[in-house]
């Protein structure tokens, strides 16, 4: 799709997401969307009882206002639209369990579920809509990420500029926005969000970038249904978003579109907690420990590989979540040390354990890979040197929840069941939960669901 005449790319764009129906979007689209929202859940179970969570939680709290939407996982507690979803949405992100983005490296989903279902709950629309609205929202997400994509990166800016496009999308549908409006509420996000990736790798800022996702999102949405106007030509102007971020002029965000959608090409579900960068580590490492077959102690060396990569970042030694989310010597000394990575490496018995810490001492980093190089998506290849000289290597191009590779829904249940205790929620509840969302499309009122969140 171009622009029409006269129009600018953030008028055409939002004509296309605000028109798309339900029933033009693809089948696999649609279940990746409900995927993200049981995805999302499960995160924020996790999350719930994280210090970053619960302040921002007692804050919207405290705040009050109309009670519009439901805190999740909380008896009688309704807060408006906004505070609802910020606070829902830091359950979320506050745990690194949710989604990500295999272009550009964000939780698109979380704050794009977050706002979809409390805007939903708000007025009462149906599982159809929501779904829809999710749809839309990751792909106004993505392909305004891709914009920036990689510059605004290499300057230190968080990906929460991407993110915050999907609840602004997503939001602006249910609210019942026409174009011309959706496109005032994507300038006035545009003008709006920020983030700076230093501050998310190293603090629990991280997390309080999906508030802010949140927040710009709805309040830009907010203000457009009510006449608020803004630089519609943000996009594509000098000194605009994609100049200023990415050193683009923004016409990527409208190449092709409907071809494909990025919640089906480039969303992956995270099926192993922390950073998303480094999944296909801890996989690639216990793939090649079950075919060297050795004790720990028998492994001279671990060679890791993977386009783009130097060196090692993050902290080697991690000592908490947030060391552990981005390291990928953990990830890769874990997974060879277990022979398998997962929920459990979260926990704060195996981020101590004393037999993965010797082997993250190593742990190398490699030539980048030569062959096959575009098929590295998030993907690395481990080598392991044993002690007699024997070499056993492994490549995963893809990390396992990637929506191009395929996902399959009994990862996503495993997922549930393994975060959604933490809630406190019990396997009957859970199993109630994810029967709803995989039948999303037919609840006729978003509380149909939310209701169960308790």
């Amino acid at each position: 799709m171009r622009k029409g005449p006269n129009m600018t790319i953030a008028e055409s764009f939002s004509e296309f997401l605000i028109n798309m129906t339900y029933d033009e979007l693809p089948e696999q689209a649609v279940d990746h969307a409900a995927m993200i929202i049981a995805s999302t859940l499960a995160s924020a179970a996790c999350g719930r009882h994280i210090n970053s969570s619960q302040i921002v939680s007692d804050i919207e709290i405290q705040r009050g206002g109309t009670p519009e939407a439901s805190v999740w996982f909380e008896k009688n507690v309704r807060l408006p639209v906004i505070g609802t979803a910020r606070a829902n949405a830091l359950m979320s992100d506050a745990a690194a369990s949710d989604d990500s983005d295999l272009r550009n490296i964000v939780h698109a989903g979380t704050p794009l579920t977050a706002a979809a279902l409390a805007a939903a709950e708000a007025i009462g629309t149906s599982g159809k809509d929501i779904l829809a609205a999710i749809v839309v929202g990751y792909e106004a997400a993505g392909r305004i990420g891709e914009a920036i994509m990689p510059k605004f990166d290499y300057r230190g800016h968080h990906g929460c500029m991407g993110a915050a496009f999907g609840p602004t999308i997503a939001v602006a549908r249910l609210y019942g926005l026409n174009p011309e409006q959706a496109a005032h509420a994507l300038a006035l996000t545009a003008t709006t969000i920020g983030g700076l990736t230093k501050a998310a790798n190293t603090s629990i800022a991280r997390e309080y970038h999906a508030g802010n996702a949140i927040v710009a999102g709805i309040s830009a949405v907010q203000a457009a249904m009510r006449g608020y106007t803004a630089e519609l030509s943000i996009f594509e102007m000098e000194r605009g978003f994609c100049q200023l971020f990415g050193g683009s002029d923004g016409t990527v965000i409208l190449e092709d579109l409907g071809a494909d959608w990025d919640i089906v090409t480039d969303m992956a579900l995270k099926l192993v907690p922390g950073g998303h960068p480094y999944h296909a580590l801890g996989e690639a490492g216990a793939n090649a420990a079950r075919e060297a077959n050795v004790a720990s102690e028998e492994i001279a060396s671990i060679t890791i590989s993977r386009p783009g990569m130097t060196k090692l970042t993050g902290p080697r030694h991690p000592k908490d979540l947030i060391d552990m989310a981005h390291s990928p010597a953990y990830f890769t000394a874990a997974g060879v040390h277990d022979r398998m990575f997962g929920w459990v490496h979260a926990s704060q018995e195996k981020i101590d354990h004393p037999g993965i810490h010797a082997l993250i001492d190593k742990v190398t980093v490699g030539a980048e890979p030569t062959a096959n190089v575009a098929a590295y998506r998030q993907g690395a290849t481990v080598s392991i040197e044993t002690t007699d000289g024997r070499i056993f290597t492994n490549s995963v191009f893809v990390p396992r929840g990637a929506g191009c590779a395929g996902i399959d829904w009994s990862d996503v249940e495993e997922k549930c069941l393994a975060l959604m205790p933490t809630a406190p929620l019990g396997n009957k509840k859970i199993n109630l939960i994810l029967t709803k969302i995989r039948n999303m499309s037919e609840l006729d009122n978003a509380s149909d669901l939310t209701a169960c969140l308790v």
